[in-house]
Parts: C-alpha cells; structure tokens; sequence
C-alpha cells in the first residue's frame, strides 16, 4: 500500500477485526481514522444493485465532482473492468480478506490521475455479505480537483491483502557507538555549545 490513508484504515480494520474475519460495521469510529476519512467509503454488498454507497468521503466525491451517497460503485469502473470488479467483490466477501489495486482514469481534458484502491469486508452479525469499507486514493493531489471530473476507471494490478503480512512492525533502533566519529561517507563532528 502506498497511500498513507489505505495504510492507516488497513491498520484499523486488522485491529478491530481481531481474530474475527471482518469487524462489525459497528465497531468502525471514524474519529479513528479521521486522517483518511476524506478517502474512505462504505458500499453494500449487493451486486443486483451494483453495489451502491452507504457513504463516501470528501475526496471520494471530489475526484468524480459529485455525491457518490446511494450511487452505484460498479459504474466508477470503464466497461471493461466491471466484470472483475464485481468478482473481486465476491472474493473479499467470500474469503473476508482484503485487497488492494491500481487504478486509472481520465477527466474529459485529458489528464491522466492514478488512484490506489483498498476494499475489506464489514460483518453484519458475522456476516461478510452486507458491507465493505474501503478508501480510494489519488497518489499525487490532481491539480484539477474541484475544476474536473475524473471519468471512468480502468483497473490495474491487484493484491490480496494478508493482515498477518501487512501489519508494520516497529523499527528496531540499536545504539551506537559513542566514540565513533567516521562512518562510510557520514562524518559526525564533535561541537554543540559551550
């Protein structure tokens, strides 16, 4: 994951989620993850309705130029990819596990933005069929939003995500030398005041 905001509402979910397969929509505090709300959804699972928005952020709605509330999230995607995003859909509800893709899409002058999406199954009384929540993230800031509308999505690479292998650890900080003053090309020169 590249974008801080799918890395920050990954991390959330693995520890609300536990040892479950997927927190309860409940249990989800956007206080939490304010940082990322502006990139966070939530759309129901139901693919005879394309699975519509239960809600969506700010810069969600910005790069598409309107409200995205009850509107149907397979018709974000390009033709040619809804197919795959409707399966990929099924898999992280059937499998509750998560994943997370490249995307792209254009506005109607032309310019190019690359997104990073993230989806992860919500239980509904141990449910994964009723939500998921996920984020959609520009990976530069469009200097056109606001002014332009992003057009469909074409979707890229995938991964599945494994909480087991995607949680950060912390970095392991071992001391120094004190008395070292030369390291490969980084000199350390003795001062401070006096």
């Amino acid at each position: 994951m590249k974008q801080a905001s799918s890395r920050e509402l990954f991390g959330y979910w693995a520890a609300r989620r536990g040892t479950r397969a997927a927190p309860e929509r409940g249990e989800i505090e956007p206080s939490a993850i304010r940082r990322a709300l502006g990139d966070v959804f939530i759309i129901e699972f139901d693919r005879s309705c394309g699975h519509p928005f239960r809600l969506a952020g700010t810069r969600v709605c910005a790069l598409f130029g309107h409200e995205l509330k009850a509107k149907r999230f397979i018709d974000l995607w390009e033709a040619g990819s809804r197919a795959t995003i409707a399966d990929l859909l099924d898999g992280v509800a059937d499998e509750a596990t998560g994943l997370v893709a490249s995307a792209n899409g254009r506005t109607a002058e032309g310019w190019a933005q690359d997104v990073e999406l993230v989806l992860l199954p919500l239980a509904h009384r141990g449910d994964t069929h009723a939500r998921m929540i996920g984020a959609l993230a520009p990976l530069s800031t469009p200097f056109w939003l606001g002014a332009a509308c992003l057009g469909p999505l074409t979707l890229g690479n995938i991964r599945h995500l494994d909480p087991a292998q995607e949680m950060p650890t912390a970095a392991r900080l071992i001391a120094g030398d004190k008395n070292a003053a030369r390291r490969a090309a980084f000199t350390v020169y003795e001062g401070g005041r006096r």
